[in-house]
C-alpha cells in the first residue's frame, strides 16, 4: 500500500498498548498493524504546517518566518514560566495566549529513562507523556494558568532533571520507581503560589508501548541528509519508530515533511 502526505506527530490512544496512528489529509494508518512489516520512507518536499508553502521547515514544523511570528511558536510554549496573558499581557497575540495559556496545566513528574519534571495543559494528559516516552508517571500540582505551572517547574528542577535521555528510553534502559515517594519528596520545594494546588492523591499510571525489540545500538534517520529509508518496522514508543537494523526515525521531528511511504 502507498500512501502520501506532510507528516504531523502520530495521534496517540491510551489502552491495555497505546494505540499509534499517523493521520494523512485523507486516510490514517494504525502504525501497530504495520508491526513486523517492511516499509519504506522516501522525503518529496517540505511543507510549513501554518502557511503550507514549500519552504525548509525550521523548527516544530513550521517555516522560518511563520516560527517568528505565529503565537503558537512563541517563547512561553517551550518556557511556561514566561506566559503573560494572566497579566493581560501580550507576546504575538493575546487572544490566542490567554485560550492556551489561561487554562489548567499540570506539573508532573515522568520516568522514560530518569525522572523527569514537565509541564502540560490537563487536556494533553495522558498525551504528553505517551510522547515522552515514559513508561510511569504522575501529577505533582494542578494550578488555573500556565504561568504558575512553569515556575513551579522552575523551582523543582533544581532537584530533579528536566530532560528525558531519548537514547536510554529507545533502548529500555530504564528503572521502575516509585513516583509516589519522589513527587513527596519535591513537595516542600513547591512555589508558595502553587502550594495549594498540590495533588497529594493522585495515582501513578503505567503505559505500556508497542515494542517487540528494542535496539541496542541507535542509528538516527534524518530524511533532509538522507531522503530514503527501508525497513522492518519493530516497535514505537514516544514519537519514534523503531526498525530492525537499530535505525530509529522521529516522527515529530519530521512535521512539515512531505513523505511517500509504502507498505510491503
Amino acid at each position: 500500500m502507498r500512501y502520501e502526505g506532510v507528516l504531523t506527530k502520530m495521534r496517540t490512544e491510551l489502552l491495555e498498548t497505546v494505540q499509534y496512528y499517523l493521520v494523512w489529509d485523507h486516510d490514517f494508518i494504525n502504525m501497530n498493524q504495520l508491526l513486523d512489516k517492511k516499509l519504506s520512507i522516501n522525503f518529496l518536499r517540505f511543507e510549513c504546517l501554518n502557511c503550507g508553502l514549500q519552504k525548509k521547515i525550521f523548527r516544530q514544523g513550521y517555516c522560518y518566518d511563520c516560527f517568528n511570528s505565529i503565537p503558537q511558536a512563541g517563547n512561553w510554549v517551550i518556557s511556561p514560566e514566561l506566559s503573560k496573558a494572566h497579566l493581560d499581557e501580550e507576546d504575538r497575540d493575546l487572544e490566542f495566549e490567554k485560550r492556551s495559556q489561561l487554562q489548567p496545566h499540570v506539573v508532573y513528574l515522568a520516568n522514560s529513562s530518569d525522572v523527569k519534571v514537565g509541564v502540560t495543559r490537563k487536556t494533553q494528559i495522558p498525551t504528553r507523556w505517551i510522547d515522552q516516552g515514559a513508561h510511569e508517571a504522575i501529577e505533582i500540582v494542578e494550578v488555573p494558568n500556565r504561568y504558575l505551572a512553569g515556575i513551579t517547574e522552575v523551582a523543582l528542577k533544581d532537584h530533579v532533571s528536566d530532560k528525558t535521555n531519548w537514547r536510554k528510553m529507545l533502548t529500555n534502559e530504564v528503572l521502575d520507581l516509585n513516583l509516589q515517594e519522589e513527587r513527596e519528596k519535591l513537595k516542600e520545594f513547591i512555589p508558595a503560589e502553587a502550594k495549594d494546588f498540590y495533588l497529594a492523591n493522585s495515582k501513578e499510571l503505567e503505559i505500556k508501548f508497542p515494542v517487540l525489540q528494542f535496539p541496542k545500538k541507535i542509528k538516527t534517520l534524518n530524511l533532509a541528509k538522507n531522503p530514503f529509508y527501508e525497513g522492518v518496522l519493530k516497535g514505537i514508543k514516544a514519537q519514534y519508530l523503531i526498525f530492525e537494523d537499530g535505525t530509529v526515525f522521529n516522527v515529530r521531528g519530521h512535521e512539515g515533511f512531505v513523505v511517500e511511504m509504502n507498505i510491503f
